[in-house]
């Protein structure tokens, strides 16, 4: 990764912790997955290092009910930004706030 990228990854993880601050996310498998159904979700973050079971739980789930799904961190580093211990995945409920995040992840991914 580049300088660039790091100052976008961690502008990222900044982003997730204001969205956090905000209460426009929640964590955890059960609570995210529950967010996409209910259609809350706007945006769903997978920790890199998510287990195959939970990684195909969400990316089937995100797909059947047609949200964007990111992979981006570990899952220290998802938990750190928002505050808690680790976590795997990250349900966003905003829509400014997952465009915002999805633009700096594509900006992350092009790099």
């Amino acid at each position: 990764m580049n300088t660039e990228q790091l100052k976008t990854k961690e502008k990222f993880l900044q982003i997730l912790g204001l969205a956090t601050r905000a209460r426009m996310t929640t964590s955890g498998e059960g609570m995210a997955v529950a967010e996409v159904r209910s259609g809350n979700a706007k945006l769903v973050i997978l920790s890199e290092d998510a287990s195959e079971n939970t990684s195909k739980k969400v990316h089937d789930k995100c797909k059947s009910y047609n949200v964007d799904l990111q992979v981006f961190g570990t899952r220290f580093e998802l938990g750190h930004a928002i505050g808690k211990a680790e976590r795997v995945v990250v349900a966003i409920t905003d829509q400014g706030f997952a465009k915002k995040l999805a633009s700096l992840l594509e900006e992350i991914n092009r790099g």
